[in-house]
């Protein structure tokens, strides 16, 4: 089993943007350049990976993901500010 991760993204309009994965890395390239980017990220490129976090697995960073969206526009500032 590999890691999942959930993360936020920084888009060139200044919005952040949340989702998970097993591979940053491929994903990072996804949203700036591919076809398989999500369709918010599309419009909105460049994107920067501004905050990360590994979890055990999909569950998990499923569930951590709906609490970050849930959060509030300061929060997931902070949380993009390290």
């Amino acid at each position: 089993m590999s890691d999942w991760f959930v993360y936020m993204l920084r888009c060139a309009d200044a919005s952040l943007y949340t989702g998970i994965t097993t591979d940053l890395a491929r994903r990072l390239t996804e949203h700036n350049a591919g076809a398989a980017g999500a369709r918010y990220t599309r419009a909105r490129r460049p994107v920067t990976l501004v905050y990360q976090e590994r979890l055990p697995n999909r569950s998990a960073a499923a569930k951590r993901e709906q609490a970050l969206r849930r959060l509030g526009k300061a929060e997931k500032e902070r949380l993009a500010a390290g």
